[in-house]
C-alpha cells in the first residue's frame, strides 16, 4: 500500500523547477484548461438549445427558464473568493476534483426535476458552484507554469469555449431529438465528469532555484529543505515556492540547527493568507475591478439580442440564426491572434488590452446604424473578435505587473471575479427593460457601449493609479528612514553632551 501512495504522489504530486519553466509539465495543465474551458463556458453557451424544451415541459415563460442560466453565471462569478480562499488552502487539485464532481452531480440531477424552481437549484447553484471551483484555479495555476510565452498558451487554450459551441449545438440538438433532453442532460453530466481528471492532472509547481556550495563546506551545509524557505504564495502544495532566501553560497547551515531569521526578516516574509483583500487598497487594483465591472455590461448583448435585431432589420430569422456562428469562428480568430500579439511584447500588454475595449465600444455602437445582413455580418465579425481578444486576456492580465503581479494573483482573482458578478447579473435584465421601454432592440446595444465606454476609462486609469501607488511607497520609506537617521544623530548627541558632563564632574 505505502508503494501504491508513493507512486500516486510521483505522478500527480508537485513538479519542481530551477526557474518558471515556459513549457513542461504546463503542456499539460493547458490540455486540463482546455478541457474545462469546453466543459464549462462551452456547456453554458449551449444551453440554449433546451429552452423550448423546457418552457413547453414546465409550462413556462422565456424569462423565466432564461434565470436558470442568469443564477448559474452569476453564482460562478460571486463566490469566485470561495474558490480563491479553498484553492490556497487545500491545494487546487482536490479543489477542481470537488468543483467537477459538482458540475457533474447538478447537470445530471437536472434530468430528475419536475419544475423550473428545482433546476435553479441543480442547474443554477450546484452546477454553477461547480463551475466557479473549476475555471479559476485551473486558469491561475496555467499562468504560474508560462511567463514569456504565458499571453499565447493561454489564448490557445481559452479556445475550448468557441470549439465547443460548434461541436456540442448541433450534437446536442440531434441527440436531444433522439432520446429527449432528460437523458441528454444524463450524458452531459457524464462528459462532465472528464473535469474530475483535468483537477488530477493540475500539479502544484515548485520554483526552486539552485544553490551553490564552496568546495571546503560539508554535505550537510546544502540548501535547506523547501518547506523551510520563505516566501510562498500560498499555503499547502498550491503555491510557487520561492527559495531566493535560502542559505548564499558558501554560508553552512547545520543540518540539527533550523534556519533562523532576524525579527527583520521574519516580518519582511510575505505571511500565508487564504484571501488577499488588502489589493482593495490598491488603486490600480480599484481601476481594473472597474473596467471589468462595466466591461462586463458590454458581453451580452449581441448574443441575446443579434437575431432579433437582424429579424427586426427585415433578414431572414434562418439567416439571422447565422450570425451567432459567424461570431464564434472570429471569437477563435481573436482568442489566437492576441495571444501572438501579446506574446511579441512590442507593446505593454495592457495598452493593447485598452485598444480592444475602446474598439469594442466602437463596433457595438456600429450595430445600430447599420442595415442589411451583410453589415451586421461585418459587426458579428468584428464583435467576435475583439470579443475574444478581451474575453482571454482580461484575467491573465491580473498577473502582470501592471495591476498586481504573478505573486498575488491567486490571492485576488477571487476578489475581481466577484466585483464583475454583480454586472453579470445585471445587465440582462437591464438590456430587456431598455427595450421593452423603446420597443427598439438597439437600446440594448446602446447600454453596452456606456458600459464598455466607462470601463475603457477605468482601464485607462489603471497605470497612472500604479504609479501614484509606487511613489506614495518610496516617500513613505524614505520619510521614515530619515526619521531613523534623525534619531540615531539625537542619540549621539544626547550620549556625548552625558559624556562631556560627565567628565566636567571628574
Amino acid at each position: 500500500m505505502p508503494q501504491w501512495i508513493s507512486r500516486l504522489r510521483g505522478c500527480f504530486g508537485s513538479k519542481s523547477y530551477t526557474e518558471v519553466p515556459d513549457g513542461g509539465w504546463g503542456w499539460i495543465v493547458a490540455v486540463a484548461f482546455f478541457m474545462v474551458e469546453v466543459f464549462t463556458y462551452g456547456v453554458i453557451k449551449s444551453f440554449g438549445i433546451f429552452l423550448n424544451d423546457l418552457m413547453s415541459d414546465f409550462d413556462e415563460t422565456n424569462s423565466r427558464v432564461s434565470w436558470i442560466i442568469s443564477i448559474c453565471v452569476f453564482v460562478m462569478t460571486f463566490t469566485a473568493p470561495l474558490s480563491s480562499v479553498l484553492s490556497n488552502r487545500f491545494g487546487f487539485q482536490p479543489v477542481v476534483m470537488f468543483g467537477g464532481f459538482l458540475i457533474s452531480l447538478g447537470t445530471i440531477s437536472t434530468a430528475f426535476t419536475s419544475s423550473i424552481i428545482q433546476m435553479y437549484l441543480t442547474t443554477g447553484i450546484v452546477t454553477g458552484l461547480g463551475y466557479c471551483l473549476t475555471f479559476l484555479p485551473t486558469v491561475t495555476i496555467l499562468s504560474q507554469y508560462f511567463s514569456r510565452r504565458r499571453s499565447l498558451v493561454t489564448a490557445m487554450a481559452s479556445t475550448g469555449e468557441s470549439v465547443a459551441i460548434f461541436a456540442f449545438a448541433p450534437a446536442f440538438t440531434a441527440l436531444k431529438n433522439w432520446i429527449g433532453w432528460r437523458y441528454t442532460m444524463i450524458v452531459i453530466g457524464t462528459l462532465q465528469g472528464t473535469i474530475v481528471v483535468c483537477g488530477a492532472l493540475l500539479r502544484p509547481i515548485v520554483i526552486q532555484p539552485e544553490t551553490f556550495v564552496t568546495e571546503t563546506a560539508p554535505k550537510s551545509s546544502s540548501s535547506p529543505p523547501a518547506e523551510q524557505m520563505q516566501g510562498s504564495l500560498s499555503t499547502r502544495d498550491s503555491e510557487i515556492q520561492d527559495a531566493a532566501q535560502g542559505s548564499r553560497p558558501g554560508k553552512e547551515t547545520p543540518e540539527n540547527e533550523p534556519l533562523q531569521l532576524s525579527p527583520k526578516q521574519e516580518n519582511s516574509a510575505p505571511q500565508n493568507k487564504l484571501l488577499d483583500l488588502s489589493v482593495l487598497k490598491e488603486g490600480s487594483f480599484l481601476c481594473y475591478s472597474a473596467f471589468g465591472l462595466f466591461a462586463t455590461l458590454g458581453f451580452f448583448a449581441p448574443q441575446l439580442y443579434v437575431v432579433e435585431l437582424s429579424a427586426s432589420l427585415g433578414t431572414d430569422r434562418e439567416k439571422a440564426a447565422y450570425m451567432l456562428s459567424t461570431m464564434a469562428i472570429s471569437e477563435i480568430a481573436g482568442r489566437l491572434s492576441i495571444g501572438w500579439v501579446l506574446n511579441c511584447g512590442c507593446i505593454r500588454k495592457i495598452f493593447v488590452l485598452l485598444t480592444c475595449v475602446i474598439l469594442m465600444c466602437l463596433v457595438l455602437v456600429v450595430f445600430t446604424v447599420v442595415n442589411g445582413f451583410w453589415g451586421l455580418a461585418v459587426c458579428c465579425v468584428l464583435y467576435g473578435f475583439l470579443l475574444g481578444n478581451i474575453a482571454s486576456t482580461h484575467i491573465p492580465m491580473l498577473a502582470e505587473d501592471d495591476v498586481i503581479g504573478i505573486r498575488r494573483m491567486p490571492l485576488a482573482v477571487g476578489v475581481y471575479v466577484c466585483i464583475q458578478s454583480f454586472a453579470g447579473l445585471a445587465g440582462p435584465p437591464l438590456g430587456g427593460v431598455l427595450v421593452d421601454i423603446t420597443q427598439n432592440y438597439s437600446a440594448a446595444f446602446y447600454s453596452c457601449a456606456a458600459g464598455m465606454g466607462l470601463g475603457a476609462i477605468f482601464l485607462g486609469l489603471v497605470c497612472p493609479a500604479k504609479k501614484v501607488h509606487l511613489c506614495t511607497r518610496t516617500d513613505h520609506v524614505q520619510k521614515k528612514h530619515s526619521v531613523e537617521e534623525e534619531s540615531k544623530d539625537k542619540d549621539t548627541a544626547e550620549e556625548f553632551l552625558d559624556l562631556g558632563n560627565h567628565e566636567i564632574r571628574s
